[in-house]
């Protein structure tokens, strides 16, 4: 399992919003570049990076900062928030972005979705943010009615590189992740998914690491606030990697 740092752009600065409200932000830095330096240093191989100007207006409003990321650091970088549209996928791609993560279009628009998928076969990742088993849309403002484990074996069939899964209850409260809930996604879908929302501890990151399966956790507001250290948990699951290998 990966641990990956994330940071999510508004205004050009590295904000943590609690379960996606837009009134709830708080700022952590005016420097994404230096953050995602910081994270790459710990031993981060993934960046997460989210543009939540994007998400809430569907236009994205942080392509230099996210461009000046790019430039930066050499891990790998997937991207999500606002990406609505095929000009928007090959502006990120030709910017050197590794996956790109599609949420609210593959609920509105599934053809787009599909389309995407066959274009850039194994660099479109479908973010799926539920709220009560239903997925949520536009920032999470509004709730559809399609159910999270529908949109993944959708995303699936289409093609789709793998699953973000978020449970909206649990983002950025500090609780804890929904265990169970990224349990039942996992056996969903043969594609890798990866959780977000929770992590707070090693704790959890432990709890996580026996779902069997899970390709990886994303982490923000734990490792920003310093109640989780990123290089201890990437050592933590390299090293049970690394026993597992020698078990085998």
């Amino acid at each position: 399992m990966r641990v990956i740092p994330a940071i999510d752009l508004k205004a050009g600065k590295c904000v943590r919003l609690l379960q996606g409200r837009e009134d709830a932000v708080t700022v952590y830095s005016d420097d994404p570049v230096s953050t995602a330096r910081r994270w790459e240093s710990c031993g981060a191989a993934l960046l997460h990076v989210v543009d939540l100007d994007g998400a809430f207006t569907g236009d994205q409003k942080n392509l230099d900062a996210i461009g000046r990321i790019r430039a930066a650091v050499t891990m790998e970088i997937e991207v999500g928030g606002g990406i609505r549209n095929m000009e928007t996928i090959r502006e990120l791609m030709d910017m050197g972005i590794h996956r790109v993560i599609l949420g609210t279009v593959a609920v509105e628009k599934p053809e787009l979705m599909r389309e995407a998928c066959r274009r850039h076969p194994g660099r479109v990742i479908v973010g799926i943010d539920a709220r009560e088993k239903n997925v949520a849309v536009k920032g999470w403002v509004d709730v559809s009615g399609v159910e999270a484990e529908k949109l993944a074996r959708d995303a699936e069939a289409a093609g789709a590189a793998g699953i973000v899964y978020t449970d909206i209850s649990t983002d950025g409260m500090m609780t804890g992740p929904n265990i169970g809930a990224v349990a039942e996604m996992v056996k969903t879908v043969s594609i890798p998914v990866i959780a977000s929302g929770g992590v707070s501890s090693l704790d959890d990151v432990k709890n996580l690491m026996r779902i069997r399966g899970l390709w990886g956790a994303i982490t923000g507001k734990a490792i920003y606030s310093g109640k989780l250290d990123l290089r201890e948990a990437i050592e933590l699951v390299n090293r049970n990697e690394s026993a597992s290998e020698d078990n085998e």
